[in-house]
């Protein structure tokens, strides 16, 4: 995920009405100021999203947590991914919420270093997710009789740390190691670092490298893997009359993981476009566009929980025993919700 915060960037050429994040430092971010009647419907909408996404995805935690029907490896990986967009909504979205509408950043260059990595490494971790859920759903559906011998807990485990393990070397390496501007650091300092922005620029190549490891590859292989399922899925609906119910039970599911595939690529695939191209034209492309490609991706963690209980009985009925308090009850992890 590219964040390009950049507002200009120090006080040369200012008039006396330019405002600054910080008035007393030299080289101080501009501050732009919304009006009240459009940055305050912009918080509401945004608080509502990070509300969404964290109730959301929390109750997609309890639920496989909770109930032992639904502790099977393709719902650990779902177990992990929502955990994923937890934390997201829950630590990422706030800090960028305030970046967005007070355009400056008031938390420091440290918590700037770590907010971003933990962007980059939640948005490459539910990626990585998803490319094995993809596996995991080939499995089952073109490869019934050797599902439970490829694909078992331990598989998924494993899964699930390879995809948080690369995940964080990948956002933490990035920025902490200064990987995105290598080559470029005193274009970087002299030009665009200023305080109380939360500017993470990328050159070509790490652009290029950073979004076909993290988005373009894996998303290729997830779409062929797909259609190929959707394709097997298919034709065992007319080949296979006395397994029609499972048939339709194993479509259903792999349906509901393409959903949730098909959201990400569209919330997410703005972003590394945008994120690809934008060194190409000498970094020309608008902020507030960045911005806005920004929060279409963030909305993908807000979406994945819908697209689970729209498809997934489970889900509702796990949802409404935890709001009204029944999972408190004697032997209730063993309710047979499927």
């Amino acid at each position: 995920v590219i964040h390009r915060i950049n507002y200009t960037l120090n006080f040369t050429g200012m008039t006396e009405n330019t405002l600054f994040c910080y008035e007393s430092v030299n080289k101080s971010c501009v501050k732009h100021i919304y009006l009240t009647t459009v940055r305050t419907p912009i918080y509401m909408i945004f608080v509502a999203i990070i509300l969404f996404t964290v109730f959301g995805n929390l109750f997609v935690v309890i639920s496989i947590a909770h109930f032992k029907q639904l502790h099977t490896p393709t719902n650990f990986l779902v177990l992990s991914l929502a955990f994923a967009d937890l934390l997201l909504g829950g630590f990422v979205m706030p800090p960028s919420m305030v970046r967005s509408l007070e355009t400056c950043w008031y938390y420091g260059d440290l918590f700037c270093k770590i907010h971003s990595s933990t962007d980059v490494m939640l948005c490459t971790t539910s990626i990585f997710h998803l490319s094995f859920i993809s596996i995991d759903r080939y499995y089952a559906i073109c490869e019934p009789l050797k599902y439970k011998t490829k694909i078992n807990i331990s598989v998924a485990l494993n899964m699930v740390v390879i995809s948080w393990s690369i995940s964080a070397v990948i956002g933490f390496g990035l920025i902490f190691l200064e990987l995105n501007i290598k080559g470029k650091e005193d274009v970087y300092y002299e030009n665009v670092y200023c305080v109380g922005g939360c500017t993470l620029i990328q050159t070509e190549i790490s652009s290029l490298i950073c979004s076909l490891l993290a988005f373009y590859i894996p998303g290729f292989i997830m779409l062929g893997i797909y259609l190929k399922i959707f394709h097997v899925a298919r034709r065992q609906a007319r080949a296979i009359e006395g397994l029609v119910s499972q048939s339709k039970t194993e479509r259903k599911a792999a349906k509901a993981l393409g959903i949730v595939m098909g959201v990400f690529l569209c919330c997410w695939m703005p972003c590394f476009l945008s994120s690809s191209l934008d060194p190409i034209f000498n970094y020309s492309i608008p902020p507030i566009l960045f911005e806005f490609f920004m929060w279409l991706g963030y909305l993908n963690s807000t979406l994945n929980p819908l697209v689970y209980a729209f498809f997934y009985s489970w889900f509702r009925k796990a949802l409404v025993m935890i709001l009204f308090g029944q999972i408190f009850q004697a032997n209730s992890s063993r309710t047979k919700l499927i």
